[in-house]
């Protein structure tokens, strides 16, 4: 397991691991509902959504957690089918940019959120860049807000470009961004945290 350093008394150092996210699946959607802020019923519906994506059989998730074992950060992911919910919904947006080739042997993030008051502190580029570097596709793909966020920022910087953009979503209320990267994802520097990635 790898650790990230706090910055004080308030953020205390996290490690970056495997974590069975079925099993701490409330507690996922509290880091969840805080960090995207979901309202009850959102959660529920989402609880079922996320249980059925964990259980393909290449699903991966990390989780960020205290020395306490809190979980203050998770992301997951799996191999893209064309036949899943996501990926009909994104394909004729990214055919129309001509880009429809992104959905075959891609990785999809299908989640990643940190608490905010662990944000800014590398946890979600750990997670996201430990999650894909164990993987056997050659690309990645995810969706995100369609609006300049920290979030859209961190993706860009690990080398995700806009496939797709003001992609509506059945339900969802923003409009949201197609982004790829070509895998292993970049690094900033040599000084960049990279955990190792752990068995399980």
């Amino acid at each position: 397991m790898a650790a990230v350093s706090g910055h004080g008394p308030r953020t205390p150092s996290v490690r970056i691991g495997p974590v069975d996210l079925a099993a701490r699946v409330d507690e996922a959607l509290a880091v969840q509902a805080v960090a995207f802020g979901l309202g009850p019923e959102e959660i529920e519906v989402r609880r079922h959504i996320v249980l059925r994506h964990l259980d393909h059989p290449c699903a991966r998730a990390l989780g960020a957690t205290t020395p306490g074992g809190r979980l203050v950060g998770f992301v997951y992911g799996m191999p893209n089918e064309r036949g899943q919910w996501w990926s009909t919904v994104v394909e004729p947006y990214l055919r129309a940019n001509g880009l429809a080739h992104w959905l075959d042997d891609a990785f999809v993030i299908t989640e990643l959120h940190v608490l905010p008051e662990f944000q800014n502190r590398g946890i979600g580029r750990a997670l996201i860049t430990t999650v894909t570097d164990a993987v056997d596709q050659p690309r990645s793909i995810l969706s995100a807000i369609d609006t300049e966020s920290p979030a859209r920022g961190l993706y860009r910087s690990l080398g995700y470009q806009d496939l797709a953009r003001q992609v509506l979503f059945p339900s969802a209320p923003k409009p949201y961004a197609v982004m790829g990267a070509p895998l292993p994802l970049r690094r900033r520097g040599p000084n960049d945290f990279r955990p190792p990635v752990l068995p399980g």
